[in-house]
């Protein structure tokens, strides 16, 4: 797989969905993982003292990670956040040993060698969010896909979304599409060594 387009918007009708399929659709070698589709608990019931059994999900969704060599993350920003939803699915799967090595003396992503994009919806205009630190962004970049080891990062933010006319919905969606066509293009996958000799 190339790309995993990851959906971590609790509502299949979002602006979110839509973003993630325009973005997919136009890059041709995309699958979305929505995350709301999958069954999974996601409290961490033990924190980090004892290792909570994936559910099957969950383990397809590893899975599915460790083949992709791009993650496009589409979430929207609440409370300068994600959903609890995404915020339980970056709990239970991106673990000590399996996403990141903390035994060293600085924690080491694992995930190394994949890049990144993550596409935000926010009813907060950007300037706001500035404003304020932009935590969203700090959090993902820094805190979770960066802490793993996924490298370069993008950013692309769509908002404000509450006061949004369709036509400017149209607009994002179409700019979603672009951003999947030049990407596709721009990571493209390694050519196969059979195809090479």
């Amino acid at each position: 797989m190339h790309t995993l387009v990851i959906d971590g918007h609790p509502n299949p009708n979002s602006l979110c969905a839509a973003l993630a399929a325009h973005y997919a659709d136009a890059h041709g070698d995309a699958r979305i993982l929505a995350v709301r589709d999958l069954s999974f608990d996601q409290n961490m019931h033990f924190g980090y003292t004892k290792r909570q059994e994936l559910e099957p999900d969950l383990q397809e969704a590893w899975t599915a990670i460790q083949t992709a060599t791009r993650i496009v993350l589409v979430t929207p920003v609440w409370w300068g956040s994600v959903p609890s939803l995404l915020q339980g699915f970056f709990d239970r799967l991106l673990l000590p040993r399996m996403a990141y090595d903390a035994s060293g003396t600085l924690p080491k992503g694992l995930l190394k060698g994949r890049s990144a994009r993550i596409i935000l919806t926010a009813d907060s205009p950007g300037s706001y969010l500035r404003l304020t630190g932009n935590t969203p962004v700090r959090q993902l970049k820094t805190h979770v896909l960066g802490f793993v080891g996924l490298a370069p990062i993008s950013v692309t933010r769509y908002s404000p979304v509450k006061t949004s006319s369709k036509q400017r919905r149209e607009r994002w969606l179409a700019d979603a599409a672009r951003l999947g066509e030049k990407d596709a293009k721009r990571y493209l996958p390694a050519p196969s060594p059979a195809l090479m000799s």
